[in-house]
């Protein structure tokens, strides 16, 4: 993934989180706020992973959406809505982004991954870390992209 084309990613759904305006979620689904802040919360996965191998470091990477709902609920308390979730989601994503830059030829590295997300994206198999991060530039943030959207629509 280039870094820039992720950059770009995250920029559309942060215009979608700057334009509020969301409504309850479907039951069983999630609200704005824990879906903003399971991106935070995974930025920060992604963040670790690329680190380890930047600096050569065996690593494995596990993003299992259904562990995260209490953490989720905690992120948002913590960062108070909304608003300190999407300043906490711009600090990660701008240093998953620069860490991105950095990966060069390491992208290659394989990395143990186990990412699922509803239906859409249930990967779990070694893949080279750069496909890993092309996988959450070019489907995951999306995904959450029109998430986000259809709240918008169901607005009561």
């Amino acid at each position: 993934m280039e870094a820039a084309e992720l950059r770009r990613a995250y920029e559309v759904l942060l215009a979608e989180v700057e334009a509020g305006g969301f409504g309850p979620p479907p039951d069983g689904r999630l609200s704005a706020e824990q879906i903003v802040a399971h991106l935070a919360a995974n930025d920060e996965l992604l963040t670790e992973t690329t680190e380890a191998v930047i600096a050569g470091s065996p690593w494995a990477y596990y993003h299992l959406e259904s562990i995260h709902r209490p953490q989720l609920d905690a992120l948002v308390s913590q960062y108070c809505g909304l608003d300190g979730l999407a300043t906490r989601l711009r600090a990660t994503s701008q240093r998953l982004c620069a860490l991105t830059e950095r990966l060069g030829v390491k992208a290659e590295t394989p990395v143990e991954t186990v990412l699922r997300e509803g239906l859409d994206l249930d990967v779990q198999e070694s893949l080279p870390w750069g496909r890993a991060l092309d996988l959450h530039g070019r489907v995951h943030l999306p995904a959450h992209t029109e998430e986000l959207r259809a709240l918008r629509s169901v607005r009561r």
